[in-house]
């Protein structure tokens, strides 16, 4: 019945995750170079003493195929494998792999701070709509809402009165007035 499932490792869970980052049309299956320097940086692999960006980048360059711009799976355990064993030198082979693999197992793309707003003094005073004058006070509500295509364009009074006129509506109730009692 096992022989029916196919078993996920949590590397190969994470090299799908990372395969897959930022881009719609991957299919998990290949890696490209701007993914693989993620995953080393997000994942600790990078440390900037033993293993800087500059390395990832000519390991990544050496196990690729020549014609290719990816590293299939397999590709990639050849290169963690180049990694594992600069990062830790006094361990073996398959104990220095072991440590790398173990940074990476379950791990997923970093996304936090990509997008994330400076709240300086000097940002917050020019868009304090309170503090706004003439014609920009005029496209914001009390509360500091914006009035939308109300605020932005000038919209026809086509009432008849004169603007500014004080007894708006007024006129109706005069003519229309009901004449019980007066004679015509």
């Amino acid at each position: 019945i096992a022989e029916n499932y196919i078993i996920v490792t949590a590397l190969e869970e994470s090299f799908r995750r990372f395969a897959i980052h930022g881009d719609t049309r991957a299919t998990g299956k290949e890696m490209h170079g701007k993914n693989w320097s993620k995953l080393c940086k997000d994942c600790g692999v990078i440390d900037g003493k033993s293993i800087t960006l500059t390395d990832v980048d000519i390991v990544f360059s050496k196990v690729k195929k020549k014609s290719s711009r990816n590293i299939t799976y397999d590709e990639f355990k050849v290169a963690l494998g180049e990694l594992a064993r600069k990062k830790y030198k006094e361990k073996t082979g398959e104990e220095a792999e072991a440590e790398v693999f173990k940074l990476i197992e379950g791990k997923a793309p970093v996304i936090a701070g990509v997008t994330r707003a400076v709240a300086s003094p000097t940002v917050s005073r020019l868009t304090d709509t309170s503090k706004f004058t003439g014609s920009h006070k005029e496209r914001f509500d009390p509360t500091g809402r914006g009035k939308g295509k109300a605020g932005r364009e000038d919209i026809v009074d086509t009432s008849g009165y004169v603007s500014g006129y004080k007894h708006r509506g007024s006129y109706e109730k005069k003519v229309n007035k009901p004449t019980e009692g007066k004679p015509m």
